[in-house]
């Protein structure tokens, strides 16, 4: 049975003291044993207050980010090595954001979910498409290229690390949000691909999030879906009762 997952993205919002608070309050939230694996992405400034805070919580704490290098004269940026030392090993990898004011490619994604999986850290494969590529027909296109471009080179013993999270660039932070069964279509295309390139026992054991603007309302039809199997929620997240409804909604 594939894991069910809900991941928080909190972006670059939150200072400590407001980190802290949310933590507390998701803290009080929580039932002890969620259906749902859930995970909490703060800025990298406050990853090890969070670690320190959920170490007896089975919350995981995940990066947003992370340089393919090792180490090296890469100002401003974190390793993976780092990223462990503190207790972290998970990371978000390819987000739309990322890739559009960031410049970030699938060559370099590919070099980062390498250097992930040496590492042994669980990736959130992030990707999607634009409005423009959904209004010409090249959505399901664009998405095969990004996969078959940054993560279809990996062997199938490689994809116990890979969390794949599906994001149509149009719903995200825009209000918008693809139907139920937009996102189970497109899901569904996702897991054919996976069957196709990689095999029928990665296709059915890889956790496939959607991440477009999930919300308390529509969580839990996006979640009865067959091929959704969680969400990656950016806004809702940063309020505690919000985030709890959407982990609930299985």
């Amino acid at each position: 049975m594939r894991e069910k997952i809900v991941a928080g993205n909190w972006k670059m919002n939150n200072d400590l003291a407001e980190t802290e608070e949310l933590l507390s309050k998701l803290k009080l939230q929580m039932v002890k044993e969620p259906e749902a694996t859930v995970m909490v992405a703060p800025a990298f400034t406050n990853l090890y207050a969070t670690f320190q805070a959920l170490k007896d919580n089975p919350v995981i704490v995940a990066a947003q980010n992370m340089h393919e290098s090792e180490e090296g004269a890469f100002t401003g940026e974190v390793s993976a090595k780092m990223l462990k030392s503190i207790g972290v090993n998970t990371v978000i990898l390819g987000h739309s954001e990322r890739r559009a004011y960031f410049n970030e490619t699938s060559a370099t994604l590919a070099k980062k979910v390498d250097t992930a999986i040496k590492n042994e850290m669980k990736v959130i494969f992030c990707f999607g498409e634009e409005l423009e590529d959904r209004k010409n027909d090249k959505h399901f296109e664009l998405v095969e290229k990004q996969l078959k471009e940054a993560l279809f080179h990996l062997p199938k013993t490689d994809w116990s690390h890979i969390i794949l999270a599906y994001e149509p660039v149009w719903a995200i932070g825009t209000g918008e949000t693809a139907s139920p069964d937009q996102a189970q279509e497109m899901h569904k295309h996702i897991r054919t691909l996976l069957h196709k390139n990689v095999g029928a026992e990665v296709a059915n054991n890889t956790s496939i999030l959607y991440g477009g603007s999930v919300k308390p309302g529509n969580a839990k039809e996006i979640f009865a879906k067959e091929d959704v199997d969680g969400g990656l929620i950016g806004g809702a997240s940063l309020n505690a009762v919000d985030f709890i409804e959407i982990v609930n909604s299985f």
